[in-house]
């Protein structure tokens, strides 16, 4: 169960202006009082992150693996609790939180494997070249090791995936980083539980208590903290591009500046190239809008831009979108704030100069539901108005008609950076994908062909980055395995005592690593 309290590690506080949680799907107020954490539980918490920062971080990577998937227990045995509580936190149906949940502890055993694995240490050797001239060579050693202690910002659209144990916990407990979270305020139920999953797994593989705590809380000056705090050595953010760089900026300006990875705004542009459209324009309009609206739009790879040149094959495209949008019902958006914001953002699009509505979903009926929405204007007035390319959180998109295929690319190289663009198309559309890709490649993390952006997988390939102000660096992703990489360093140790060197770097590799010498791969034995 869970009761509002702070936990410091094994310890439980209550305290602070109390807050509840609020049902998006009818407004009404929880009956249990969340407490805020303050400045002092965010001093106290990263201290004792920072006390088990040495042990956690020294684990073998067998033992690290270990706790991984004992989080991964320990959420699956809250059982129905979870998803009931996430439910009537969120307004987001039981499949889709099923789903999720299961994501959640899918990645953290993704995580494991890898972790036991050990590549992603990346042991290198350059032994000692005594007898070489001019100069000898000394004995290099080099390996990859944990931050340091991380903060962890819970998002508002996946209250189990990215949120408490999500990519950004999951990944940085991976590198040997203890973490902080900052609850997110409209799932704190739901955030404790996991929480409290945590906590017992932490207990249940003899951890430090100081692996993991958590902290709940409504206020930007607690997240403003936890990132000031000296203990913290990186940042895991999913939210608005407000919230991300005023995170970036707080960073910046410590004695010590430290990375903050923020996942902020995205419109995802889909290019419908001419062959696509003439083989199946009806299917893609119907496709599109069941990608554009699932969930109220509330995914971070929601299709905010369709780019086509125009055409009759185009027409069919929007005849086809119109009218499956206008069967598609208002769905319950997260919380009132986020309906809010969808609202003007909406309106702000349909009295643009130059943009028409081609299609609204039907009319809200209940609290805090958003009426999808489909715009259309031309590529030369989408370019002359920078605020049409500004992400709208939720079921809403605008398509921007090309007179020829550099119009369309003009177009994309106009764009900021985005998570991902989307080519559909057929071969007889290879030359003109081939044109785009340079510029597309550019402005995104990832590039798909004729799929969907929406659904993100959780692979060791997976990109879920992009150029700013997709995400604030993007050499990195915050989904896949890769994610670990952004919680480590490379450590070179030149003419140490073998019995001195990390285990990973020791003549008798008693992790059994893969490692490279001399340039060389070697494969464990």
């Amino acid at each position: 169960m869970f009761n509002g309290a702070i936990l410091i590690g094994a310890s439980e506080r209550t305290g602070g202006a109390p807050f509840y949680a609020i049902d998006p799907s009818s407004g009404a107020k929880g009956e249990v009082a969340f407490s805020n954490a303050s400045i002092a539980d965010v001093a106290d918490a990263t201290a004792l992150a920072d006390a088990a920062f040495e042990s956690f971080s020294t684990l073998t990577p067998d033992a690290r693996a270990t706790f991984l998937e004992s989080v991964a227990d320990q959420i699956v045995a809250i059982g129905d609790l979870l998803i009931t509580t996430a439910m009537s936190e969120s307004g987001l149906p039981r499949g889709r939180l099923e789903g999720e949940r299961g994501r959640t502890v899918g990645q953290l055993r993704l995580f494991a494997s890898y972790v036991r694995q050990g590549d992603w240490l990346d042991a290198t050797i350059d032994k000692a070249l005594p007898d070489r001239t001019p100069l000898p060579r000394s004995d290099l050693r080099r390996v990859n090791q944990a931050l340091g202690p991380v903060a962890v910002f819970g998002a508002s659209n996946f209250p189990l995936a990215f949120s408490v144990a999500g990519g950004d916990t999951a990944s940085a407990f991976a590198a040997g980083c203890p973490v902080v979270v900052k609850g997110h305020p409209a799932h704190p139920g739901t955030g404790e539980l996991v929480a409290r999953a945590i906590i017992a797994a932490v207990a249940a593989c003899g951890l430090p208590e100081g692996v993991f705590s958590y902290l709940p809380g409504t206020t930007n000056d607690l997240g403003g903290a936890l990132v000031a705090d000296p203990q913290i050595k990186a940042v895991g953010f999913t939210g608005s591009r407000g919230g991300g760089i005023a995170l970036m900026q707080i960073a910046a300006k410590r004695e010590e500046p430290i990375p903050v990875y923020s996942e902020m705004s995205s419109i995802n542009p889909v290019v419908l190239l001419p062959g696509a459209l003439a083989a199946r324009a009806e299917a893609l309009g119907t496709a599109f809008v069941g990608s554009m609206s699932l969930f109220a739009g509330q995914f971070c790879t929601n299709p905010g831009m369709v780019i086509a040149l125009d055409s009759p094959d185009l027409d069919t495209f929007v005849a086809s979108a119109a009218k499956a949008l206008s069967a598609n019902a208002a769905q319950v958006m997260l919380t009132p704030g986020i309906h809010a914001a969808y609202e003007k953002g909406v309106e702000a699009l349909a009295s643009a100069d130059g943009v028409t509505t081609v299609a609204r979903g039907t009319e809200a009926d209940g609290a805090n539901r958003g009426q999808s929405a489909f715009f259309a204007t031309a590529s030369d007035q989408f370019r002359a108005n920078p605020a049409l390319a500004h992400e709208v959180f939720g079921a809403s998109s605008i398509l921007v008609k090309c007179a020829t295929i550099e119009d369309v690319i003009a177009t994309i190289a106009d764009l900021e950076g985005q998570l991902t663009a989307t080519l559909q198309m057929e071969a007889s559309d290879a030359d003109n994908a081939a044109k785009l890709l340079p510029t597309l490649s550019r402005k995104v993390g990832r590039v798909l062909a004729n799929g969907w952006p929406t659904g993100v997988e959780v692979t060791h390939a997976m990109v879920h980055g992009g150029p700013f102000p997709s995400t604030s660096d993007g050499r990195s992703t915050s989904v896949g395995t890769l994610a670990m990489m952004r919680f480590l360093r490379p450590v070179c140790y030149q003419d140490l005592p073998d019995a001195l060197l990390p285990p990973a770097l020791q003549a008798a590799n008693p992790w059994g690593l893969t490692r490279r010498n001399e340039g060389k791969l070697e494969l464990a034995a």
